[in-house]
């Protein structure tokens, strides 16, 4: 049975709970679906330095008494000024029918029944009824003025409410809009129905066949067809933490990149990394998840693939930059300066001067200002680049395009 003490709240009703300001803290216990709401958080996010502003707020235990009801969580989160904000994150409750297919789902299995009672939430439940929140699905307020989306305080109330989930899931069922008591009477009934079906029914007959029959020769239909793909890759089992075994973020990480290969592969009839080699692998599995090393899952992530390679950090946060800009054409072109033939290349310079751009520099495959370089790839996309002045530190920015104006234009509005 799960060992951790049940939270401490006070309860005004089954549809509204309030959790005591849960103090300073470093690190989270750390549950599959704790972690997915992070990752919703840090895909919802403009600005990586106000998640790590957010961060540092939730563990220096900044956010006030946590209040959760259907559709909305709700905190005073202290900033740098003496009063504290209202900041809130609200978040779609789900239908009725969507609850009843919860409900019977998790009716239909003891072992989800056993799982919720010791606060776990099994992956087959929270997929049934899209539990947890989808890029788009957390709308977050603050009372602040900084109209970032979404502002600090919104990011540290969100960090804290994935502790809140680690310790209780039944916390996210009541924002999805019902409560704990609500859910396991309605389950207490649908068991109790079931068993009494079960109970009155006459068990089954088995089926005969006459022994001359079986012996008869007969030619077997053709075998059915194969079955179509499935839509997505699955979802890894959840891997515990055992001491003296493997990491469980590496099992789940290894997990999910085999499901998706497997899937690819029959999906296509190709394997998506085959031809990759094992720093443009690292980079990939780098840019695959979100947050450019702001959790700690993601640090050990980046730290792993950095040692396996013999890179730094700063290598692997600037080709995981060109690979979110382009993929492998864009990792080539921001490590391999090329002579590109007459053609494009020259014309670039005449298109970039008429359109009021008249200061680029040619250096091979490269166009550059003090602040700002176009690199021509391979593929005949422009990618665009920029530098702080007076330093040679290039790192990628906007949307690759076939004209450099219009790359150099995506760059400037990146």
């Amino acid at each position: 049975m799960n060992s951790r003490p049940p939270l401490r709240t006070t309860r005004h009703d089954d549809r509204r709970r309030t959790y005591p300001a849960l103090g300073a803290r470093t690190e989270r216990t750390g549950t599959w679906w704790g972690d997915a709401w992070v990752e919703a958080l840090e895909e919802l996010a403009l600005d990586a330095a106000r998640l790590a502003r957010g961060r540092t707020y939730a563990e220096a235990g900044q956010v006030d008494a946590i209040t959760v009801t259907p559709g909305r969580i709700t905190a005073y989160v202290h900033g740098s000024r003496p009063r504290p904000y209202r900041t809130e994150l609200r978040l779609r409750t789900l239908p009725d029918q969507a609850w009843e297919d919860f409900l019977d789902t998790a009716a239909r299995e003891p072992a989800h029944i056993a799982a919720l009672l010791d606060k776990d939430l099994p992956h087959a439940l929270a997929d049934e009824a899209a539990l947890l929140p989808a890029y788009g699905d957390l709308i977050p307020d603050c009372s602040c003025p900084d109209d970032g989306y979404p502002c600090k305080h919104a990011a540290a109330l969100c960090y804290q409410t994935a502790r809140l989930l680690d310790e209780d899931p039944f916390v996210l069922l009541l924002m999805r809009g019902r409560g704990e008591q609500e859910v396991l009477a309605a389950l207490t009934r649908r068991n109790a129905t079931r068993m009494a079906v079960e109970r009155a029914a006459p068990p089954p007959q088995l089926p005969t066949v006459q022994a001359r029959t079986a012996v008869q020769p007969r030619t077997l239909p053709p075998l059915p067809p194969p079955f179509p793909a499935p839509a997505r890759p699955g979802h890894p089992p959840a891997f515990p933490e055992v001491h003296g075994g493997p990491d469980p973020l590496s099992l789940d990480l290894l997990a999910t990149e085999a499901a998706l290969r497997a899937h690819t592969l029959l999906v296509t009839g190709e394997d998506p990394i085959a031809p990759l080699s094992t720093w443009q692998d690292a980079v990939r599995l780098a840019a695959a998840h979100p947050g450019s090393g702001l959790t700690s899952a993601t640090r050990a992530l980046y730290t792993s693939l950095t040692r396996a390679t013999d890179r730094t950090p700063g290598d692997l946060a600037r080709a995981v930059a060109a690979w979110r800009q382009g993929g492998i054409e864009a990792l080539a072109v921001l490590e391999a300066p090329w002579d590109p033939p007459a053609g494009p290349f020259d014309r670039a310079r005449p298109a970039l001067t008429a359109a009021g751009f008249p200061d680029f520099r040619p250096s091979r495959n490269r166009l550059s200002t003090p602040t700002t370089q176009l690199r021509y790839g391979r593929d005949g996309l422009w990618y665009g680049y920029e530098s702080d002045p007076g330093r040679d530190d290039w790192w990628p920015r906007g949307t690759p395009d076939p004209d450099p104006v219009g790359a150099l234009t995506a760059r400037l509005g990146a």
